[in-house]
């Protein structure tokens, strides 16, 4: 039996404590917050199911199916009801082909993914990782509010040590944080490979979802929402989406749900709930119209949280693999290996088979 350290409790570092509890390991699991899930974020609240992170996966993705297989909840799936979507044109909705709409939003996701939709759960995507959680019951040590700060490999073992002054031992460690908490952690012991990190590029979001009465919105939402080509004329309105048509049970009979995407800067990261909902409301009466006020809103801030992919970082991610690989500690999840929640647990599954052999 070794001893595997996973830090990071969103879904690539569950994925990680999953696979090597149900071979017999003896998981600790650090995350620095106070809960599990990471991006993985769902809230029931007066009847609607809200999303604070990602609202899906891949349509044709087949690591989050196998894993909700593994955890008993394949049948909480649900694929998504429409398929088009609007562009905001100078005042006037116009329709878009399926796919054209992430095209413009520049997902990052294969082309051939463009246009076949998500599919998601029935209570939210964080479903997901409170099955997972809720299989490793009593299996694993958990610590949250547990923020890592250095791992140093020795000659046998590998030294955790923590913001509380504590220091642990372990046989091999899955790193499944973002690109620069990984960077802080690993940058003593191994320089500048690790420090390389800090150089990947991160966007920060903010999405605010807005809940009405049918009545209150004059338009038919017919489509997976709306995408804003130039922000600027809408008060930095990205995108909206109009959950309850595009996903079902997402509102209560009578209610809809719409939840709009900004990427703000430092300063407006800051602003005030009050703030976003009536920026967004300013923002959405001039594009559907609104014919009244937001009975229900939710905000959710997501500082330098979504990785940009391109050559440079999969390289530098590519050098400190190499430099990791003789001392049983690996790298999981969307910061390392690709965007998307099929990506960050195809990643976690390759890296707790790594950690087998530690």
């Amino acid at each position: 039996m070794q001893r595997i350290a996973v830090v990071g409790g969103g879904i690539a570092g569950l994925t990680v404590a999953l696979r090597r509890a149900r071979a017999h390991d003896s998981v600790t699991l650090f995350e620095a917050s106070d809960r599990i899930g990471g991006q993985l974020w769902s809230e029931s609240s007066h009847g609607f199911v809200v999303e604070h992170g990602a609202e899906g996966f891949v349509a044709r993705g087949d690591a989050v199916p196998a894993l909700a297989n593994a955890v008993g909840v394949a049948d909480a799936l649900v694929d998504q009801l429409v398929f088009n979507s609007y562009r905001y044109d100078s005042g006037e909705l116009v329709p878009l082909a399926p796919g054209e709409a992430g095209r413009m939003l520049g997902f990052q996701v294969e082309s051939d993914e463009l246009g076949r939709g998500i599919r998601s759960f029935r209570r939210g995507m964080a479903e997901l990782p409170e099955s997972v959680f809720s299989s490793l019951d009593g299996k694993i040590e958990l610590s949250l509010g547990t923020t890592v700060t250095e791992i140093a490999p020795g000659a046998r073992v590998i030294r955790l040590s923590s913001g509380d002054g504590r220091s642990r031992e372990f046989d091999g460690v899955a790193v499944a944080t973002g690109a620069h908490p990984a960077a802080a952690m690993l940058e003593q012991s191994f320089g500048a490979k690790a420090g390389a990190l800090r150089a990947a590029r991160l966007h920060s979001s903010v999405t605010v979802s807005l809940a009405f009465p049918r009545e209150c919105v004059n338009h038919p939402l017919d489509g997976t929402g709306m995408v804003v080509p130039k922000p600027e004329e809408l008060d930095g309105l990205r995108a909206v989406t109009f959950a309850s048509s595009k996903l079902p049970e997402r509102a209560p009979p009578g209610h809809l749900l719409l939840r709009a995407f900004f990427r703000p800067s430092a300063e407006e990261l800051g602003h005030s709930d009050r703030a976003w909902k009536s920026r967004t409301e300013r923002a959405l009466s001039r594009a559907l119209p609104l014919l009244g006020e937001a009975e229900h809103a939710w905000i959710s801030r997501w500082p330098a949280a979504l990785p940009v992919f391109d050559d440079a970082h999969r390289a530098r991610v590519v050098e400190l693999e190499h430099a990791l690989s003789p001392h049983r500690i690996v790298l999981a999840g969307s910061a390392f290996h690709g965007s998307g929640i099929d990506a960050a647990i195809r990643s976690a599954e390759k890296a707790a088979l790594a950690l087998a052999g530690a």
